[in-house]
């Protein structure tokens, strides 16, 4: 039995999350789970990752990648081929959808078919702008000295 969780609270108190939230909330809708083709994801450091999908019987021509901002598609139509009757037909050659949902950054770098197994390469790379920096604080005798405007100065002898 699944449980609907209710995020709206945390709406109320945290910026920027939305498309985390909504990942759970898909998460939790799908019914059907299937598992077809296998695949293995495995994190190889902190920045590489590999997927690794169990595609046999497809050519490199019966398969397609796509990749939208945060998802990676990975689909499979064979051919047809009449090479006779089947008497019994136990390597699935179906086709096939499977999404991944990626995190930011994350970007394929590579994909290659080899004995029925296709193995997609992917790395995190984080802008230069969004990396941490080390910001020098400055002394007070280096620190820039402000000037008041003449305006407040003479507002303030003034008020003297």
């Amino acid at each position: 039995m699944r449980t609907a969780y209710d995020f709206s609270p945390l709406y109320r108190s945290s910026i920027g999350f939305d498309r985390v939230f909504n990942l759970l909330d898909d998460a939790s809708k799908v019914t059907t789970v299937d598992n077809w083709p296998p695949y293995d994801i495995a994190k190889l450091d902190d920045d590489d990752y590999r997927i690794t999908v169990a595609v046999a019987g497809f050519t490199q021509s019966d398969l397609s990648m796509t990749q939208e901002q945060n998802l990676l598609m990975v689909s499979g139509q064979k051919s047809e081929e009449g090479e006779g009757e089947y008497l019994h037909r136990g390597i699935a050659g179906r086709a096939f959808e499977r999404r991944f949902q990626l995190a930011d950054h994350v970007k394929v770098t590579a994909a290659t078919l080899k004995d029925g197994l296709l193995t997609i390469e992917l790395r995190r790379e984080i802008p230069e702008e969004m990396k941490p920096r080390r910001i020098e604080i400055a002394g007070e005798r280096s620190a820039p000295k402000i000037e008041r405007s003449t305006v407040e100065a003479k507002a303030e002898q003034e008020a003297a």
